[in-house]
């Protein structure tokens, strides 16, 4: 019986869909022409002319500001939310994994709308830390996720028998339970770090005067076709990044995967 090919062609068809327009613009920042329409050679100066820009390395410095805490503090809450819905147990827990879940279906635009009416009922001016504050609230959901599948396959026996031979419950958790969890944790981290280093919509909503991010302050660059080339460039250097940190993470689960089947 001869296969169709139709599932393959589909593949190929959704895979050009998705990555011709990443090719494209990578190649465009190796091009000497300002405009995308004509290659007139190899050259790096756009990316020369990125250590030039003080506002790209401000915002750009601003932006791992941000998404450095907000990964650290996803990273505690996060963990913390995971261990409280896996081991207590009540009628109202599926509402809690709900409530957990939620800002990863609620779209961006919504929830920064909903913190910037928060933070303006509370009186809080805006500004790096509401910034900080907001990224916080969606990171924590893709950390307590992560840590949560990995708590569905964790042997707490072994917790058990670290008590029995004396543990105390702090020697337990920093010994056995976190270098077991650590590369779950680890992987979440660095999700909540790259979506927060990409963000815009939620930091465009709660951002103050003065603490533009990398993408805030990209876009007000797109306006200005001279400084398509320059954006090109930047756009290359942070899909390298985020495609490392995601390689990371990945190596990161495989790797406590394969020691919890130890």
């Amino acid at each position: 019986m001869k296969r169709s090919r139709f599932p393959l062609l589909a593949t190929l068809a959704v895979l050009a869909f998705l990555y011709l327009p990443i090719a494209f613009l990578v190649a465009n920042s190796f091009n000497a022409s300002r405009y995308a329409a004509n290659w007139t050679g190899f050259s790096t100066k756009w990316y020369q002319r990125l250590t030039e820009r003080e506002d790209l390395t401000t915002a750009l410095g601003t932006s791992l500001k941000i998404a450095t805490y907000a990964s650290l503090a996803a990273m505690i809450l996060g963990t913390t939310a995971a261990f409280a819905l896996h081991r207590y147990r009540s009628k109202f827990q599926e509402t809690h994994r709900l409530l957990v879940a939620l800002p990863l279906v609620l779209p961006d635009i919504l929830m920064g709308m909903s913190l910037l009416l928060l933070f303006v009922a509370a009186g809080v001016d805006l500004s790096l830390l509401t910034v900080t504050f907001a990224h916080i609230t969606f990171c924590l959901s893709y950390v307590a996720l992560v840590v949560s599948a990995r708590l569905d396959g964790f042997d707490f026996t072994v917790l058990e028998a670290a008590r029995d031979l004396g543990a105390t419950p702090f020697q337990t958790f920093r010994k056995i339970a976190l270098p077991l969890l650590a590369p779950g944790i680890l992987s979440g981290g660095l999700m909540a770090f790259t979506l927060s280093i990409d963000d815009y919509v939620v930091t465009y909503f709660v951002k103050g005067p003065g603490t533009d991010t990398l993408p805030t302050l990209v876009y007000s660059m797109i306006k200005k076709s001279k400084e398509l080339p320059v954006i090109n460039a930047l756009s290359s250097i942070m899909l390298l990044v985020t495609f490392a940190v995601v390689a990371i993470a990945q190596r990161l689960t495989r790797r406590g995967s394969a020691g919890e089947n130890l």
